[in-house]
């Protein structure tokens, strides 16, 4: 497995995206899924970052960014992790921890203090996935009409 930077705009990020996106949607239980693709330039370093993950052999796999957002009431860099999406054949290899690593990691180079997510509790792998990566839950810090929860990571320590 390897990431490969990307802009939000490219064909491969497009083509995840919009799975994702619909998945989403025809899972999505509340309302209507609203899509908004992602700014190219949230993710142009150091803004942040989107990363195309790519299997043994090469095939696309998966995506997820990060991207800087309003600082800490304290003033601390934070970043925010955005659009994780493994496809299905790619699940269930801990390649989703291990991508969830690399942003945390990329964005403690970028200065940050720590990052912050939102998701939907329809999402339980996902929901699992951050907890045990040491995410705890918080109060809503945007909003993200989709989201029911929302969570943080310190990454200073």
């Amino acid at each position: 497995m390897r990431f490969s930077p990307a802009p939000t705009d490219s064909a491969e990020a497009v083509e995840l995206l919009d799975e994702y996106f619909g998945a989403r949607a025809a899972g999505f239980v509340g309302g209507e899924y609203r899509t908004v693709h992602p700014d190219p330039a949230a993710f142009t370093p150091p803004a942040g970052v989107f990363l195309l993950v790519h299997g043994d052999g090469g095939e696309l796999a998966g995506c997820g960014g990060i991207r800087r957002i309003g600082d800490t009431e304290a003033g601390a860099l934070r970043y925010e992790v955005k659009h994780l999406y493994l496809r299905e054949t790619a699940r269930g290899r801990g390649r989703g921890r291990a991508l969830l690593a690399e942003l945390e990691r990329r964005a403690a180079e970028f200065g940050a203090s720590e990052v912050v997510l939102d998701t939907n509790r329809s999402l339980t792998a996902a929901g699992g996935l951050y907890r045990s990566s040491g995410y705890e839950s918080i109060e809503p810090y945007n909003d993200n009409p989709n989201a029911t929860d929302w969570y943080r990571k310190d990454l200073a320590g």
